[in-house]
This record gives C-alpha cells, structure tokens and sequence, in this order.
C-alpha cells in the first residue's frame, strides 16, 4: 500500500482507530489523527505521532487540520455516537452549513455530509477496513459451536429485518428471541439495544444479528463487534451472534471468539446478497 499520499485518521471511540493506525505502520504509514474530544480514547497518544484534538462540532477546524498536515487521504474508525447532535456541542460555520444541507440527520446522511465537505477540500476518504482486511470473518460458523436449530430461525428471521432496518438507514442490530423482534437498534447503539431486550424478555435467550446496509457505504460506519458486544450479549443471556462475512470488523477476534466460547455463544458470519 506504499503511496505518496498523506494519510489522516478520524478516529471515534472503542479500539478501531487503534488497530488502523497499528495496521498502518507496519506498512510504514504514520497517520495524522483528528481524535473528538467526546469521544476518543487518551489510549490514541501513545499510537500516533501527531494528535489534534478537535470538538465534535469543529469540522471547519478539521479541515484546516487535515490541509496543513499535507493530507489528501483519510479514513473514518471507530464510533461517533450520533445522540451526540443533540448533545452541547457548538457547531461551527462549516458545520452549521453542512447540517442546513441536509434533509434528514440520518447516519448516512451526516457521515455523508462530513465526507463531501473533506471531498470539496481535496481531501478524499476512502474505505474503512482497508487496512484490517484480517479482521473480516470469513463466511461460515467462527466459534467452536454453531447455532442451533432454534438460533438458525432466529437469525434468518432477523437477517430479513436487519435489511429493512438497514435500507431505512435507522440502524444495523436487531435483537429477537423465539421468533420474536424484540428490540431494533436506532441513534442508542447495539449494546444499548441489547440491555433494553433483555429487560423485556425476563432471561429468555436473545439472537443479536448486526448486518451492514444494504448499498453500504464501505468508507464509513461499517459493523464493528469486539469483546465489548460478547460481554453485553453475556449480561444480556443472548446465545448467538450473526454478523456480515466480509463486511463486519471483529475487534480482538481471537479474544471475541475466545469468550464466546467460554459463555457458550454462537459466533456465525453470514452472507448477504449486496445491491
């Protein structure tokens, strides 16, 4: 991937930014990080050589940021919780400009708007898991059991609605249980949509199934799990996970799968039909 671009990092929370700038190295990439102040690990100082720390609302600022730094190619990793537009933050003029554009504040929306305001600048993002290939599960049954006859229904049946939920652009989890729905993820994220299933269902087992959008956007939000999402789905008794082979980023895969097996999970990677 040897290049004569410049490489920037907008690194939201959790340990994907992380593992794009350790991936990044070892072919020799130094990456110039914009870390949001909401939502960044401090851990990002001690894996980037040069840090700016930037508000959420400061997309003028990131900008400016990138141009200086010589940047002309950038990836997006790690969440940005979308709840936080309607948090303090003050935008400023480029983004108070950016979200008048916008129809809906959408996930693909915003990101979308983010990403043409980079793109009018010259700067241009590309995809996200480009640097964690290793990381995109195969497809096919991951943990040491795979799902039975029961958690197969569920997951087929949740694979259907995560597409619809996806094609409306709300959100990528779905939580079902004995062929039930019982919880859709929107702006509150997979972990929070687990713990509001499982106080719906009085320790019944859940089915977790995250799927990218149909016609996803691979610069940007693509399904990430890690061993945060298997100690949700612990607390939450959900006994199998169905995630996208080839398009959702296990995080710590060995130890994901690892834990998985310690409770007794199915991790199965499925295969979607893109449009």
């Amino acid at each position: 991937m040897a290049s004569t671009s410049r490489y920037g990092l907008i690194a939201g929370n959790g340990r994907f930014p992380l593992l794009v700038l350790q991936a990044a190295r070892s072919q020799g990439i130094e990456m110039v990080v914009a870390a949001i102040k909401q939502e960044t690990s401090p851990e990002i100082e001690r894996e980037a050589e040069t840090v700016h720390w930037l508000s959420l609302g400061q997309l003028g600022r990131l900008v400016r940021t990138f141009r200086d730094a010589g940047v002309d190619r950038a990836v997006m990793a790690g969440q940005v919780k979308h709840g936080q537009i309607f948090s303090g933050i003050v935008p400023d003029l480029t983004m108070i400009r950016m979200l008048a554009s916008l129809p809906t504040k959408s996930t693909d929306a915003l990101i979308g708007g983010v990403a043409r305001v980079l793109e009018d600048a010259g700067i241009r993002l590309v995809d996200s898991r480009s640097f964690l290939q290793p990381l995109l599960p195969e497809p096919g049954v991951q943990t040491s059991r795979g799902a039975t006859e029961a958690e197969a229904r569920d997951i087929e049946y949740g694979c259907r609605i995560a597409r619809e939920l996806g094609r409306l652009d709300l959100g990528q989890s779905v939580v079902i249980s004995d062929g039930a729905c019982v919880a859709l993820e929107a702006m509150e994220g997979t972990d929070a949509a687990l713990r509001r299933a499982a106080a719906l269902v009085n320790g019944r087992p859940l089915t977790l199934v995250k799927l990218a959008k149909p016609g996803q956007d691979v610069r940007f939000d693509v399904p990430v799990v890690g061993p945060d999402t298997i100690r949700t789905m612990a607390d939450c008794n959900a006994r199998a996970l169905a995630i996208e082979a080839g398009m959702t980023l296990m995080i710590d895969r060995d130890a994901s799968i690892r834990m998985a097996d310690e409770h007794g999970m199915a991790i199965v990677a499925v295969e979607e039909t893109r449009e």
